[in-house]
């Protein structure tokens, strides 16, 4: 029996309590990778090992921090560093909806945790994680965005501008590490049966939607050494579609 696809491979996820955070750390663990699995809450990271032992026979390594919290970010690369020495793939799924008003209604201090949380958080992140993913041979940085973030909409001011910095920062990286090991991926994964979803449209039936776990194979087969993830935005839509031609 063939070992399975990310063996040995060491994969940090934040978000990974819930949502396409948590469905992405389970289908990296169950494809052989080594997870580190970052969120806020203790209790949804310990609830994710026990599932991943479950199914894998393995631990997770679980990582508890805010992303809001500029110090803990700052421990991050070197904790990273101390147990595992390298990084091959890294999964930023962590992100806030904030309110949906009209731009001018926006609390400054509201707009600015959106950005913090999704746009700045992005930028520390890969500032502490850079030297890690170099330490591969063929790292993966997948990146999950949104529709909004080059189609925005009325309310959404806050989230689409969080979104569309991190793609042009990305993207900006991306170019940089042309000549290293690190390659970059942007998710599009659309509508899916999530907490943030529902926070958006409330009057939804979730049970039309497509659980997270459908965006697993499309993670993993980013994730791949032997694959270079397109330069593109990849709607998973369209991905899975191909997919299934």
């Amino acid at each position: 029996m063939s070992e399975p696809l990310l063996t040995g491979r060491i994969a940090l996820v934040t978000g990974a309590s819930r949502g396409i955070g948590r469905a992405s750390a389970l289908g990296l663990a169950r494809a052989g990778a080594h997870v580190i699995a970052c969120a806020r809450t203790q209790g949804a990271l310990e609830e994710l090992d026990d599932q991943i032992f479950a199914e894998t026979g393995r631990h997770a390594t679980l990582m508890p921090f805010d992303l809001a919290d500029g110090a803990a970010l700052e421990r991050i690369g070197q904790a990273v560093f101390d147990r595992f020495q390298k990084l091959d793939i890294f999964v930023h799924a962590a992100a806030t909806l904030g309110s949906l008003t009209p731009v001018s209604h926006y609390e400054p201090k509201d707009f600015n945790r959106v950005i913090t949380l999704n746009l700045n958080a992005t930028y520390r992140l890969i500032r502490q994680l850079e030297p890690l993913l170099k330490f591969s041979d063929a790292a993966r940085a997948i990146f999950i965005s949104s529709g909004v973030a080059n189609h925005p909409r009325a309310f959404w001011g806050a989230y689409a501008a969080s979104k569309a910095g991190m793609e042009a920062l990305v993207k900006t990286w991306a170019d940089e590490m042309e000549v290293t090991p690190i390659r970059t991926a942007l998710v599009n994964p659309g509508a899916m049966r999530t907490r943030m979803r529902y926070e958006a449209f409330p009057g939804e039936d979730p049970e039309t939607l497509p659980l997270p776990e459908e965006i697993i194979p499309l993670i993993v087969d980013l994730a791949r050494a032997d694959k270079v993830p397109p330069l593109d935005v990849i709607d998973r839509r369209a991905w899975s579609a191909a997919q299934n031609a």
